[in-house]
């Protein structure tokens, strides 16, 4: 159960939905057989953050409200914070912005709170994404929220997340007509990655 779930999780962050949902029924059956609520929480999570990935929106907030529920009726926040990100970034995505804001403040609260800070350049991204989707777009906290997604990335050296939040920024400095800014940013990221290319700026 381990297992699927946590590659589930992996599965749902490359975009591999179909096999990130099969692997969460299977997490979610599995526990079920055995009676073991932590698993099937964690499975639920999964499964909620797929449904919100596809747009099926009434059925990711309700699974994954339940799968928040069960998985902390064990006593654990550990990764909710990193479910609230995904999850509200697939609701800003479909325009539920409400629902992407809640899930922010919620999961930097809980940030807050705990200490864990593995999703938290993450949920600074998203954050940005959502300021910039409003009916009136507040580019400077955008800016802002991708500037301390980058800063804490670089501090955790966490690659991956430095590239989300690099191609934010550099998205917004291009949309600005700071394309220089955009490109120097992104070549200063993907320098570390082989055959690296910034041509669609």
């Amino acid at each position: 159960m381990f297992a699927l779930a946590a590659t589930s999780l992996t599965h749902i962050l490359v975009g591999d939905y179909a096999t990130a949902n099969m692997q969460s029924d299977e997490v979610i059956l599995l526990a079920d057989e055995k009676g073991t609520v932590t698993w099937k929480g964690w499975g639920m999570m999964n499964q909620g953050c797929v449904f919100a990935c596809t747009g099926t929106v009434y059925d990711a907030v309700q699974t994954m409200s339940s799968g928040v529920d069960a998985w902390r009726s064990t006593g654990s926040t550990l990764l909710v914070p990193g479910y609230l990100t995904i999850f509200a970034g697939a609701n800003a995505e479909r325009g539920n912005l409400d629902e992407a804001r809640r899930s922010i403040d919620e999961a930097m609260g809980l940030m807050e709170a705990t200490g864990e800070r593995l999703w938290e350049a993450e949920t600074n991204r998203i954050a940005g994404e959502v300021a910039l989707m409003v009916p009136e777009p507040n580019a400077a906290k955008a800016e802002a929220h991708f500037e301390g997604a980058l800063e804490v990335a670089r501090k955790q050296q966490a690659k991956s997340w430095e590239l989300r939040a690099a191609m934010s920024m550099a998205r917004l400095w291009r949309d600005q007509g700071k394309r220089q800014q955009a490109r120097e940013l992104l070549t200063s990221v993907y320098g570390w990655l082989p055959k690296a290319s910034t041509r669609w700026i």
